[in-house]
């Protein structure tokens, strides 16, 4: 059973944004994020390890996985193949949204403008991801967008920091940020992991 995007948007304050180059350190990250308190992953589909990582993760206990870099419908089909609960887009066709629609997926579409929403809105949808946030006009942004769109929340992603996020989530409009900071790039520290993701699920 699928959960509704809205329920995974308000599991924890923070979903780790993961690019992943070896499938052998998946199960470490994603046991280190859960371990400190964040079990929404949104692994990217950036890397070509990037399925395998979807499928190693989805195996670890209490982490709710799904993918992200989601630009069409054979993307989606390959992410829910590899064990995806969710799909994260960095944008919104029509194609797409009616993918995810059909197959019940929960989806959070990229969205960066009122157009963007309203295309949304036809769609059917109301949750979406702010993107790129910091570069798109930041919270000031969000808040004028959020304005005439009482209805729609937001997790916004892109240029998200620890020092930022506090400001982010404290916006009645945002259900949760996306954040790269709590995994970086490089040699897996767990210890380090799992203290990033404990700070960060203490933001909410």
């Amino acid at each position: 059973m699928m959960q509704p995007v809205e329920t995974i948007m308000r599991t924890a304050p923070v979903i780790p944004v993961l690019v992943v180059d070896e499938p052998a350190d998946a199960r470490p990250i994603a046991e280190a994020l859960v371990a400190g308190g964040l079990t929404v992953l949104e692994v990217t589909l950036r890397t070509p390890a990037a399925l395998e990582v979807i499928a190693e993760m989805a195996q670890v206990e209490g982490a709710i996985v799904g993918a992200g870099t989601v630009l069409n419908a054979r993307d989606l089909e390959r992410a829910m193949a590899a064990g995806a609960r969710f799909i994260v887009s960095p944008g919104l066709t029509d194609a797409l949204g009616r993918a995810a629609i059909d197959r019940q997926v929960p989806f959070l579409p990229g969205v960066a403008n009122a157009g963007d929403i309203m295309r949304g809105l036809d769609l059917g949808l109301d949750r979406f991801k702010f993107f790129p946030a910091e570069a798109a006009g930041g919270l000031k942004a969000l808040k004028a967008l959020a304005g005439p769109f009482g209805d729609i929340r937001f997790c916004p992603t892109g240029g998200i920091t620890a020092d930022s996020a506090a400001q982010w989530l404290a916006e009645p409009a945002v259900l949760c940020v996306g954040g790269s900071w709590i995994v970086p790039r490089g040699p897996v520290d767990t210890a380090a992991i799992t203290r990033a993701a404990q700070a960060a699920a203490g933001l909410r």
